[in-house]
This record gives C-alpha cells, sequence and structure tokens, in this order.
C-alpha cells in the first residue's frame, strides 16, 4: 500500500485525541504524498520531529515512510481508543511472558451485553457486567461459575454459551448444544 492510499477522512484531532480545527484533508493528503519524494535520512528526520525519539536503527524506508503517515494522520484525526491502547499493552505483555498470544484470546464483551443460553427447556440469561455477570438477578466472577450452577457439572462458561469455536462447531454440524 502506498502512503497516497492510506485514509484521508475523518475530523482533524488535538494532541489530546480531541477534534479540533488544524489542518485539513487536503493538507494531510498533500504531506503523505510529499512523503514518497523525501529522502532516507529525511524520513528519520520527520520520525524525530514527530515522535520525539530516534526512530529504529536499519529500519527500512518502508516502515519508516508508514511509520511516519501514521503520525501524520493520528495528529490530524486522532489516535487510538484508550480501550484499544489497553488491548495492545495487554498482548505485548502477554508476548512477553509467554511467547504466544493465541492461547490467552478472550471473547471481549461489553458491558450490558445478554447471553442467552436454553438448558433443559429453561432459558438462562446472563448480562454482562463491568467486572462479571449477572444472572438470576446476583453477581457472579465468571461465566463458568454460572455454568456450573445451571448444569451441576463443571462447565467451560464460555463454551456453555457459545464463545468459542467448539461450540459453534457442534451447533454447524447439528449436534445438541446440551450434550
Amino acid at each position: 500500500m502506498s502512503v497516497t492510499e492510506v485514509h484521508t477522512t475523518g475530523s482533524p484531532a488535538r494532541a489530546d485525541g480531541a477534534p479540533s480545527d488544524a489542518g485539513s484533508e487536503d493538507a494531510v493528503a498533500a504531506k503523505l504524498r510529499a512523503l514518497e519524494g523525501m529522502t532516507y535520512d529525511g524520513l528519520r528526520s520527520e520520525w524525530r520531529r514527530l515522535y520525539r525519539a530516534h526512530p529504529p536503527k536499519r529500519v527500512a524506508r518502508d516502515l519508516l515512510v508508514l511509520g511516519v503517515a501514521w503520525k501524520i494522520q493520528e495528529r490530524a484525526y486522532g489516535g487510538l481508543s484508550a480501550a484499544t491502547k489497553r488491548q495492545l499493552a495487554d498482548l505485548a505483555k502477554t508476548m512477553e511472558q509467554d511467547g504466544d498470544i493465541a492461547l490467552h484470546r478472550v471473547a471481549r464483551l461489553k458491558p450490558g451485553a445478554k447471553l442467552i443460553r436454553e438448558w433443559r427447556g429453561e432459558t438462562h440469561t446472563v448480562i454482562v457486567l463491568e467486572d462479571g455477570f449477572e444472572w438470576r438477578g446476583k453477581r457472579r466472577r465468571s461465566l463458568s461459575v454460572i455454568a456450573k450452577l445451571i448444569t451441576g457439572a463443571h462447565w467451560s462458561g464460555p463454551r456453555f454459551f457459545g464463545l468459542n469455536g467448539k461450540a459453534k462447531a457442534r451447533v454447524a454440524i447439528g449436534e445438541s448444544a446440551d450434550a
């Protein structure tokens, strides 16, 4: 992808991420086009100016262009949300500790979401809270606790409520989820 293909629409933003009147779409697009003609040293200089830090040593020109283009757009239109930054930090920490993020991926449920599951003819509704779940008017710390209370047996809560691939695969091939 060339820099000129990078998304250039949206509301300009201040340094704190809030919208501002500084810069227009045309000005941002012109800055992005200008990157293609910059020298390697010019891109390193622009990186230092925008990031207020030295660029990585021996980084490819294409990556410098992308990094500078990102920063230009971030300043004009706003950056990542606080929630996204937290998720990225959690993933980075997991990679440092375990070297594999695939094992730690969790379905992210927004507070207020409802999980509905029928079990033995009875419909169970669980409401996602900021720090747990609500079932039958009581707060519970995990879906697995709720699944055990419903079934009387140990279940993976996410699996019981159909939040992982195994449960979805069983439903897709026609097996009963109550089995």
